[in-house]
Parts: C-alpha cells; structure tokens; sequence
C-alpha cells in the first residue's frame, strides 16, 4: 500500500499519517513514513524524542550526499547534474527506524516549487519516486499542501491520495485544488478523511461540499491529540478513539482500492 496524505496546513495531515503508520506496524507490515512537507513534524507525531530528532538530518540537507549522487552542488540551477541519481540505498542508509517505522526526512529544499529543478530536488524526487514504485513495504507519505512535486510516474504508483480536511470552506477549497492537481497526474480517485469533527453536522457539511471526491472517515475533535502535540508526545499514545476511528478509516481504504 502506498499512500499520499495533502490538505491544507493544520488539518491533521501528520496526526493520519502517524497513526497510519502506526496502525499498520502493529500488524506486522514494514512501513516507511516519509516526511515530505518542511513545515510538518512527523518525527515527534511517529515517537521519537526531542533528543533523537535533533540528530536527524533531512536529506535535502545534506549537501555532501546531493553533491555525490547528481554532481552538482545544492542550490545551484541550471547547470548539469545527474537527474535519476542513485537512491536505493538511502533509506536505509540515511533513514530513522523506531520498531518497523523507517522515517525519512526530506527537508527544506526547494522540493515542491514547480520553478526551481535543482540538484537536491532532482535527487529527493527520485528518492520519492524510488519508494513509491520500487519498495514493496507499505509508504506512507506525509506532503505539502499540494502534490505537484510528483511527476506522472510516482502519481500512477500511488494507490491512495488522501486529502485531510476540516469544517470550513478553505480546507475544501484545498481539496477540491488537490483533484485537480491529481487528475492532471492522472489520478483518477482521491479520497477524503474529515479531522477536527465536532457534531454529526460538521461530516454533512464536508460530504455536501467534496464533489465526487470518496469519503473515507473522520476523527473527531480531541483535545488530547491538541495536548500531545503541544507536549511533543507521539499520536498513537494521545487517544485510543482516534486509534479505533483511524483503524476503521483504515479498512475503508483497504475496501476501497
């Protein structure tokens, strides 16, 4: 299974994609969560302490690797550089595991500007690449709100884009964006998860306003997510209701593709 959480910042993409994470490590899978959005922090949502994440380097970051594998140093453009670098051996070699997560950071750089094609994009879009369609562990990846950063390739090996949203018309606005964006990758279903949900009218109000987009579930407002986010606590620990309605979202994707 490989799947790409979106949406609007805030919405909850992180809180999903840990769980998610979680959820299918516990049944034994060896999952790979990818924090591919600069402004997440999917290390502190999987689990792992404030001391450790300071210890890790996201990829894009390291300037010594990119230059190794395209031949070209970070933040030039323009010039020559190796466009399908060797990344197989990232993961492992550059990735955090805690139990059967591996986490990889990608980092800061330019990685979903569709202006910029610098070496560390073009190496971090292979890499991407590489995870998606080559590995067969289940990958999840935690994104920007946006998935233009994939070229067609990737899209086609994505088996689910889940766009996370909240009650209120900008979340929306940012689902019905992302569609668009899937559908000229040639991506045919994207599916919605609602967060932050308050009242049975709050799933009526996204349902009536995503189109065609497939409904998958919710998670409703819980004040110890909020909490363990502020504390830097792991998600999977904050609540066992998130857990059992992120596990039922679960089986409706399975059921779904």
């Amino acid at each position: 299974m490989k799947i790409a959480i979106t949406g609007k910042g805030g919405v909850g993409k992180t809180t999903l994609s840990a769980l998610l994470s979680h959820i299918y490590s516990k049944e034994g899978k060896k999952v790979i969560a990818v924090d591919a959005d600069p402004d997440a922090n999917l290390s502190t949502a999987i689990g792992i302490s404030r001391d450790e994440i300071s210890r890790i380097k996201p990829i894009g970051e390291m300037a010594d690797l990119v230059e190794e594998r395209t031949g070209a140093k970070p933040g030039t453009s323009g010039g020559i550089f190796k466009i399908n670098p060797k990344v197989d051996d990232i993961p492992e070699g550059f990735g955090y595991r805690i139990d059967d997560i591996l986490l990889l950071v990608m980092g800061k750089s330019k990685f979903a500007s569709s202006g910029c094609y610098c070496p560390e994009h073009a190496l971090l879009r292979r890499l991407l690449k590489h995870l998606i369609v080559d590995r067969d562990e289940v990958v999840i990846v935690d994104m920007e709100a946006g998935i233009e950063h994939l070229t067609r390739g990737t899209a086609e090996g994505v088996d689910a884009f889940i766009v996370v949203v909240e009650p209120g018309q900008r979340s929306l606005q940012t689902a019905n964006a992302i569609k668009g964006l899937a559908s000229e990758l040639g991506v045919k279903r994207v599916f919605v998860v609602a967060n932050k949900v308050r009242k049975e009218e709050d799933v009526d109000f996204i349902r009536s306003n995503i189109g065609d987009l497939e409904f998958l579930g919710k998670i409703s407002h819980n004040e110890s997510i909020v909490e363990s986010d502020m504390g830097g606590l792991p998600s999977y620990r904050a609540s066992e209701q998130a857990i059992k309605e992120v596990e039922e979202i679960k089986k409706a994707l399975e059921k779904a593709v």
